[in-house]
């Protein structure tokens, strides 16, 4: 039987008290899906609210030169118009053979503070499977802490959207906390490209935690992936 990996996807999309729409981030989800998708694993989607993951329009436009993202833009609107909740995934970890979260600015506003999300990364990361995010994903692992009280990230290396990189895309301000700094305030030692955009995928625990920095580490983590899972 096909290994099986949960997505988790954002449900927000509208930064409030502005018209910035957010999501999360085409090519995070395409690149991955492909990889996976291509060595037979099969994708199951959940959000918090279920239903239409909102889509960032912005990541569909500046990706259209993109053939993987342009294809499964294209496709694949299926995934993530309807997503499971993540409640309702709950207590099934034993289904799955790893978790993944894309990016997108959405997930620094729901996804890091949501209660069923971090009890979701608990179990399995208590049930030993691989735990995986890129570019904004990681904020999910911040807020997480372990049974011993310990945070996730504490004493692991770990990336994610760098400062830099926010203020380069102009939105530092828009944001709830800053990721890079919010990494090392939970005790991570986070690691960067050494220059901004460029790939950098960390992988921690033998496969078990995986962290990728921006977009263009997105097909990285992919693959780090399907090696955690051997596939």
């Amino acid at each position: 039987m096909a290994p099986k990996v949960l997505v988790v996807l954002t449900s927000y999309g509208q930064i409030e008290g502005t018209d910035h729409k957010t999501g999360w981030y085409l090519p995070e989800f395409a690149h991955p899906y492909e990889v996976l998708d291509n060595k037979g694993v099969e994708i199951v989607v959940a959000s918090p609210k279920g239903g239409v993951a909102p889509l960032d329009q912005g990541s569909v436009e500046m990706f259209k030169a993109d053939p993987s993202s342009s294809n499964f833009y294209k496709t694949k609107s299926a995934v993530w118009e309807n997503t499971t909740t993540i409640a309702s995934v709950l207590g099934h970890s034993g289904e799955y053979a790893a978790l993944f979260y894309p990016g997108g600015h959405g997930p620094m506003f729901d996804l890091a503070t949501d209660a069923n999300s971090i009890a979701l990364i608990n179990e399995f990361v208590a049930a030993g499977k691989p735990v995986a995010a890129v570019c904004h994903g990681p904020a999910v692992f911040t807020n997480v802490k372990l049974p011993s009280g310990k945070y996730l990230l504490a004493g692991k290396e770990a990336t994610g959207f760098s400062n830099l990189e926010e203020d380069q895309v102009g939105m530092t301000a828009l944001m709830p906390f800053s990721l890079e700094d919010k990494i090392k305030e939970v005790g991570g030692v986070y690691k960067k490209a050494a220059e901004p955009w460029g790939e950098l995928t960390v992988v921690q625990d033998g496969g078990k935690l995986i962290t990728g920095q921006n977009p263009s580490s997105s097909k990285g983590v992919g693959e780090a992936i399907a090696k955690a899972i051997g596939v």
